[in-house]
């Protein structure tokens, strides 16, 4: 199905599965994240060794396995199941997945496996963020038995078949169990959050800071490991295919930076938590107009990756470093 604009209604049947092939054998899947359209991707790399790439949320799973369904995999297909970190909008299907395709192997970071096999601490971590709209977004997160993960550490390998493999390293900064994917035949990164948000109407670049594990240094060396990947393709999980890597990472980080500059203001100008979020989100609107003149893309977007988080998460990592006495 050719890529739709329009969101989708979560108390209906799921909607068609809408798939972009990109070449080589991968395949984009929009997760329709809480009804919407065009903000979460799953991917699919088919082949002798199919590999899943992101589950999206628990109430993404039956859009994600109509898409496999559609793909040709069937519930004996499929090999293994990657995801770049297990915040519940990459990883929350991970529990239906696993149960819908019984050979397949869950892979994660080490730092993140515990949690996959008992989610209790992650869902209640993720209920602080999102409150009152956690079971609208996200749905239950359902146990993955602890035979099924296998994990990786600073570098690991996943075999894809025939030769081809995805090329795993630690990308912490957005998250201590996030992970960064290359695969070897085409040199596309899967980039998770550690390079922030694309915005594919607009072109830019949003950051991805929220609490509980933002670290600057961390981010920033993050970025400059996947630049030294040297990738041909980013492959992002908010939103989408990107060609113009360099000019992606170069928006990457001047967000980052500009961000953390605004809020690291207001925080050392004695500023509350609600005022710092206010202001920043005015600013954001005055730098970039284009992506609020759409008020639908905008709310969709801040659904996904609200400024609220954004700022708290690099309030958090100020309250943590910073000298400030009077904090």
């Amino acid at each position: 199905m050719s890529r739709q604009n329009a969101s989708v209604d979560n108390s209906q049947e799921p909607a068609p599965p809408i798939i972009d092939q990109l070449g080589d054998e991968v395949f984009a899947i929009d997760t329709q994240m809480a009804g919407h359209a065009g903000i979460t991707s799953s991917y699919v790399i088919r082949g002798s060794r199919p590999c899943l790439i992101e589950t999206g949320t628990a109430l993404s799973a039956p859009v994600v396995i109509a898409a496999l369904t559609e793909l040709g995999i069937d519930s004996k297909d499929l090999a293994t199941v990657v995801v770049t970190h297990i915040h519940l909008d990459h990883a929350g299907g991970v529990g239906d997945i696993a149960a819908a395709y019984p050979n397949a192997h869950v892979v994660v970071h080490e730092k993140g496996a515990r949690h996959l096999a008992d989610p209790t601490r992650l869902v209640a971590s993720a209920q602080r963020v999102f409150g009152p709209d956690m079971d609208r977004m996200f749905g239950p997160l359902l146990p993955t038995p602890n035979e099924r993960l296998v994990t990786l550490g600073e570098k690991g390998t996943v075999d894809l078949g025939d030769g081809r493999s995805l090329d795993a390293f630690h990308n912490p900064g957005h998250a201590s169990h996030h992970v960064a994917l290359v695969d070897s035949q085409t040199g596309d990164l899967y980039t998770g959050d550690a390079a922030g948000v694309f915005v594919p109407d607009t072109a830019e670049v949003r950051p991805a800071t929220p609490p509980p594990d933002f670290d600057l240094e961390l981010a920033l060396d993050s970025l400059r490991r996947m630049r030294d990947a040297a990738p041909t393709r980013l492959l992002f999980s908010h939103f989408g295919p990107v060609t113009d890597v360099d000019l992606v990472f170069d928006q990457s980080e001047e967000e980052l930076r500009y961000w953390v500059e605004q809020v690291s203001q207001a925080y050392h100008a004695g500023m509350d938590l609600e005022h710092a979020i206010a202001m920043v989100k005015e600013k954001d609107r005055e730098r970039h107009p284009d992506f609020y003149a759409d008020t639908e893309r905008a709310t969709k977007f801040e659904e996904l990756s609200s400024t609220g988080a954004q700022v708290s998460g690099i309030w958090r990592w100020l309250d943590k470093t910073s000298l400030n006495p009077n904090r």
